[in-house]
């Protein structure tokens, strides 16, 4: 998966925009490991600092939204990114200046990880902030990759079935004109994911690999979406590849920390070893 290789002045770019996760499992840290292991140049706008690990989050503090549109006007005004990764931003305000600043430097190829709800139906982020994301994310973005909770938030229906996981996709499309990608995980259909893109539903059947360790999964799946566009890929083929390199660093079987760990996300750099 190696995109960005050929000339290293040729190189792609890729930010993210997203929490820093100390433990290295999630956020910041596990979408730059992921768009080194895809060969490219991965630059990162920092939201929030959290204290955590695989047991749990134990500390937020959030950036000031002038520090964060500096960051941006850092990054847009001297190395360009090809695609922008969106994940966790917990504040309206913060919402606002992000979305300020990708519409005045017409960024291109944003995928957005909605963080709203976790997977056990937790409430990450304020109704204020919620509405903003709505408001002010989602039509900027290619694709949008919620979990099944947060398709639910997005598109005010119970998702119970595959046919509700379409039903929710094609609503959340129509109210945001963006593509959406509803990640089945474990609570629907195991690893399915649902592309509901201009009209046109397209499943992508995902291997069911036994590893509890999964801390990072929506992370790292929306970055790696993120390298594919970054390369000139569909987005259906982003998606495709995005999928493939989430079951390799799964089914690496890294076993860290005490709680649900990490996965290994720079497998595909085995057959390197300092010192040889």
């Amino acid at each position: 998966m190696n995109y960005g290789r050929e000339k290293m002045s040729e190189m792609k770019k890729v930010l993210t925009i997203a929490g820093s996760d100390c433990s290295g499992g999630a956020g910041i840290q596990a979408d730059l490991k992921t768009m080194s292991a895809h060969g490219m140049y991965g630059m990162s706008v920092i939201t929030a600092l959290t204290a955590q690990n695989t047991t749990g989050v134990y500390g937020i503090q959030e950036a000031s939204p002038d520090f964060v549109a500096q960051q941006m006007d850092c990054i847009f005004t001297d190395i360009v990114p090809d695609a922008v990764k969106i994940g966790m931003v917990s504040s309206a305000a913060l919402i606002d200046v992000i979305a300020d600043k990708l519409e005045e430097y017409h960024a291109k190829n944003v995928v957005v990880d909605p963080v709203m709800v976790s997977t056990s139906g937790s409430r990450l982020l304020a109704e204020d902030a919620a509405k903003q994301l709505i408001l002010r994310f989602l039509p900027l973005a290619v694709v949008i990759t919620p979990n099944i909770p947060e398709a639910e938030v997005l598109s005010g229906r119970k998702i119970q079935t595959v046919e509700d996981m379409t039903a929710a996709a094609a609503e959340i499309g129509k109210n945001t004109g963006s593509a959406v990608l509803v990640k089945g995980g474990h609570h629907l259909n195991d690893a399915n994911d649902l592309l509901y893109q201009a009209g046109k539903a397209t499943w992508f059947y995902g291997e069911r690999i036994e590893n509890p360790n999964t801390h990072g999964t929506g992370c790292t799946l929306s970055s790696a979406i993120a390298c594919g566009l970054a390369a000139g890929l569909s987005l259906e083929d982003s998606v495709r590849q995005a999928k493939a390199y989430i079951s390799g660093a799964l089914r690496a079987n890294l076993d860290l920390g005490k709680g649900s760990g990490p996965m290994n996300h720079c497998f595909c750099f085995e057959g390197f070893h300092l010192g040889e």
